[in-house]
C-alpha cells in the first residue's frame, strides 16, 4: 500500500494522511493510537469525535484547548452539573462549535458517564471491553466502522450516550488506542503496538 506511506524530510515513513498539515502530522505522531486509560480523556475524546462529525476535523482540533475551557476539562463530574445557564454560554461562545444538539449531548454523557461510575463501571474500562484482539498493521483502506465500533455505540447508547454512532466510535477507538490503525510500514505502528502491549487495560 505504497499511497498509504509516505516519508518525511526526518526520514520517517508515516501513514500518508498525516502530512496534510503540521496539526495532523503532530497528531499522528503523539496521540493517535496510543492506548488511553483515562475516563476524563476518554469522554473528552468521544465529545471531540461528536462535535468533529459533519465539521472539518482541523477546525475542532485547532479549537480543542477552547473546548477543554468551555467544557470544565471535559471532567464529566463538573460537566454533568451544567444547567440551562451554562448552555446558554456555550451557544454565545464564538471559540467552539455552537451546536445545540452537540451540546446538550455532551452535557447528557458527562451525566451517563456519572451513572456508570455509580454502577462500578469506568467509561474507558467500557471502551477497551470492545479491543479486538491483536492483528497485524492493516495494509488497506482503513473503515470509517467495525462490527466492533457498531457494538460499542449500541452500548454507550443503551447506557444513556448521545452522538456516538458507529462511525464516532471508531474514531474514538482509533485515537485511544484500542485499535492500532497505523498501516503497514508506518514507524509510529511499532511505538503504539509496543506501548499497548506494555498498558494496563482499565476494569
Amino acid at each position: 500500500m505504497d499511497d498509504a506511506i509516505l516519508i518525511g524530510a526526518d526520514g520517517v515513513r508515516r501513514c500518508a494522511w498525516s502530512f496534510s498539515t503540521p496539526e495532523h502530522q503532530s497528531y499522528h505522531d503523539r496521540e493517535w493510537g496510543r492506548p488511553v486509560g483515562c475516563d476524563e480523556l476518554v469522554f473528552e475524546k468521544l465529545c471531540i469525535e461528536g462535535f468533529r462529525s459533519g465539521s472539518s476535523w482541523l477546525s475542532i482540533m485547532r479549537r480543542r484547548e477552547e473546548f477543554r475551557r468551555a467544557f470544565a476539562g471535559f471532567d464529566p463530574s463538573a460537566v454533568a452539573r451544567f444547567t440551562h445557564t451554562d448552555v446558554t454560554r456555550l451557544l454565545a461562545d464564538s471559540t467552539i462549535a455552537r451546536h445545540r444538539g452537540r451540546i446538550l449531548a455532551t452535557i447528557g454523557n458527562a451525566r451517563a458517564a456519572a451513572r456508570l461510575w455509580e454502577q462500578g463501571v469506568s467509561l474507558a474500562g467500557l471502551l477497551w471491553s470492545f479491543e479486538a484482539p491483536a492483528c497485524a498493521p492493516p495494509t488497506t483502506a482503513l473503515p470509517v466502522s467495525t462490527p466492533g465500533s457498531e457494538a460499542l455505540a449500541r452500548e454507550l447508547r443503551r447506557r444513556g450516550f448521545r452522538f456516538v454512532g458507529p462511525t464516532t466510535a471508531y474514531a474514538a477507538m482509533q485515537s485511544l488506542g484500542v485499535v492500532n490503525d497505523h498501516v503497514d510500514g508506518c514507524r509510529f505502528w511499532v511505538v503504539c503496538e509496543d506501548e499497548r502491549r506494555a498498558f494496563t487495560r482499565p476494569l
